[in-house]
């Protein structure tokens, strides 16, 4: 009957067709028949698999009528074939075309979800998968942070094929909480020793400029001297260079001004970089410095800093300055409030601070009564 589809053969392997938005959509029932001899673990008669077939065009048409009331996605056979080495290799052809730069971390993640889910079906990612995959990270030592990151690279390959129409529908990923917020930040004091140890005048102006901008190591490496504005006093990084895509200005005054003033006595001819160093007799940028960081910090008796709590730093000074937060966030390059809220952390001086100034406040309130107390004899009446 029209509107019902029809069961036809090729060989001897049952075929459906039925339409879809007006077209017609043919499909092998052969996958559908494997499946239902490895349930009966023996060959079908012929009236066995046209049920299996009639079964299997029933399916289709109900998903067609899903679709057509807006109740569920039409998946079809295109969508069912779809692995998640085909999802995962999209993903990461269409990173490179658009030159992330977290593209070479997200490669980084995927292997482990390439690994674990191979050719397997990409509508075979359920919740349990998911949850399965977690596990047998966790049992690897993975940590949480980790494992989010991976199944957020996964995440984003299936969101690729929602988007451009290869995939009805994803699954809703899991996540694990992390509690690995880094909160170290440094004291004026400790951070000017660690500066007076280091003998390097230019990783000591390189750290001078973390401390003060709060801006990403590789964004302060990637500043040449093509962004210094000298008649406006003002230094543009462009987007390109910003890790959030969205270039910024920093205006040159008081540290920052002078700093660049040092940067300029210190140029080397051929390098368009500001902060720059010399190896071997040529002009590299600042690099690594882990080994010659950790020594500074031990001999100034702050063991375990790292250089990334200069961003901290820089964050929470500018807050306690006075600074409007969207201009302290348009400085450090951060974009969402949230890991804003994180890094401007609340230090042991500051409680302590909070605490007297409370005790202060409440010793000067007034502590003369403002009731009037109850006669001794209406006391002894409410007793009884």
């Amino acid at each position: 009957m029209r509107g019902q589809g029809r069961i036809f053969t090729r060989g001897c392997i049952p075929w459906i067709a039925y339409f879809r938005n007006g077209k017609e959509v043919r499909e092998s029932g052969g996958t559908a028949l494997l499946q239902a001899e490895a349930k009966r673990r023996r060959p079908l008669t012929d009236h066995e698999a046209t049920v299996v077939a009639q079964k299997f065009l029933e399916t289709r048409l109900r998903e067609v009528a899903n679709e057509r009331e807006g109740l569920r996605p039409f998946i079809g056979p295109q969508q069912e074939k779809l692995t998640v080495e085909d999802l995962v290799g999209n993903y990461e052809q269409d990173c490179e075309i658009r030159q992330l730069k977290s593209r070479k971390p997200i490669r980084s993640h995927l292997k482990h979800i390439r690994e674990f889910f191979g050719q397997g079906r990409a509508l075979a990612v359920t919740g349990e998968r998911l949850r399965g995959y977690i596990q047998a990270r966790q049992g690897e030592g993975a940590k949480p942070a980790t494992i989010n990151r991976e199944l957020e690279g996964l995440q984003a390959a299936f969101n690729s094929a929602v988007d451009s129409g290869r995939l009805a529908l994803a699954s809703k990923f899991p996540s694990l909480p992390e509690h690995n917020a880094r909160q170290g930040f440094f004291e004026r004091g400790d951070f000017l020793r660690v500066l007076s140890l280091l003998g390097d005048t230019d990783l000591t102006d390189f750290l001078e400029w973390f401390y003060w901008t709060g801006m990403r190591p590789a964004e302060i490496r990637a500043l040449s001297w093509n962004c210094l504005d000298r008649e406006t006093a003002t230094l543009r990084l462009p987007a390109k260079d910003a890790k959030t895509g969205f270039g910024r200005v920093l205006a040159l005054e008081d540290p920052l001004r002078e700093i660049i003033e040092c940067r300029t006595q210190a140029q080397r001819p051929g390098c368009e970089l500001i902060f720059c160093r010399t190896r071997k007799g040529k002009p590299v940028p600042v690099g690594e410095f882990r080994k010659r960081w950790k020594t500074a910090c031990a001999f100034a008796g702050v063991s375990g800093k790292n250089p990334y709590d200069l961003r901290r730093t820089a964050v929470r000074n500018l807050v306690r300055s006075g600074t409007p937060e969207a201009v302290a966030m348009r400085i450090s390059g951060h974009r969402t409030r949230s890991v804003f809220d994180r890094y401007n952390i609340v230090s042991e001086n500051d409680l302590r601070e909070a605490i007297t100034k409370t005790a202060a406040y409440v010793e000067s309130l007034p502590v003369t009564p403002t009731t009037f107390p109850a006669a001794p004899q209406a006391v002894s009446k409410r007793v009884q």
